[in-house]
């Protein structure tokens, strides 16, 4: 118990040093705050206007925004790849290893950290979402629920990003992979369009993209569902919140280990 303690221990103290870095680094913040602004407009106004998913004029606004949740808390689970690749090209992971701390309190702390990026992140977007039309629908459990839920779903997809920094240990070449992964993965899903409105082929991916089961969940409850919305008969798409439980949970139970046995034979590398 006192070694799960002592880890614990260590990881918010890494964490704490990731959250202090803002002051020294704050166009980070910059890009938390500004991104995530720019994607509900853009999507809002320009594109809002093309898509008519029902609900009058709001209805769109209503249907994006779970979406733009979804596609930011991922992308923003790829501050732990950059942070710790960056880390790594600077020597700081060699420190951490020459002191007496859990090994695995680096890679808990950074994706960790990570969670507050993303909850600061998603706030905006919630105030951001709320000036253009979009209204909880739901009761606040619900969207509690809701968010917690996308919240996890970075948390388990942050993990992923730090075995992949572990391996290819550059700032560049993690945001460029990230990039080229991510992007297709968040549109060929239910973000921005329903799911039914793609072809054939890409429907299908789309219904089991992990993605459109927490943007699908997130809609649910937070009661965004356009009215007249034809039940889902894929079974993620119809059963959201256990898909998208099943893929965080099982996400953090292989790259947890990867990711710490990892970083145990990357650090005596260097």
């Amino acid at each position: 118990m006192s070694t799960v303690l002592a880890a614990l221990t260590d990881a918010s103290i890494v964490a704490k040093r990731n959250v202090i870095k803002i002051k020294r680094v704050p166009e980070v913040m910059v890009f938390v705050v500004l991104s995530p602004i720019m994607f509900v407009l853009l999507f809002a106004y320009v594109f809002g206007s093309s898509i008519d998913v029902g609900g009058g004029d709001s209805g769109y606004r209503e249907f994006l925004i779970a979406g733009i949740f979804a596609q930011t808390v991922l992308f923003g689970a790829t501050f732990t790849g950059a942070g710790i690749a960056d880390d790594m090209q600077k020597g700081i992971i060699d420190r951490f290893r020459s002191l007496p701390m859990s090994r695995s309190a680096v890679l808990a702390g950074r994706t960790a950290s990570d969670v507050i990026y993303n909850a600061v992140s998603v706030a905006i977007m919630a105030l951001t979402g709320l000036l253009v039309g979009w209204r909880i629908r739901g009761s606040i459990v619900d969207a509690v629920l809701g968010f917690a839920l996308l919240l996890l779903f970075a948390y388990a997809f942050s993990w992923v990003m730090a075995y992949v920094a572990l391996l290819v240990p550059s700032v560049e070449v993690i945001n460029n992979a990230s990039f080229m992964v991510i992007f297709p993965m968040t549109f060929i899903a239910n973000t921005f369009v329903p799911a039914e409105n793609l072809p054939t082929v890409l429907r299908h991916i789309a219904e089991w993209n992990p993605i459109s089961a927490v943007t699908q969940a997130s809609r649910e409850l937070f009661g965004n569902v356009p009215p007249g919305t034809a039940e889902p008969t894929a079974w993620p798409l119809a059963n959201p919140e256990i898909y998208t439980l099943m893929w965080a949970l099982g996400i953090i139970a292989v790259f947890v280990p990867l990711s710490v046995r990892r970083y145990k034979r990357a650090a005596g590398q260097r």
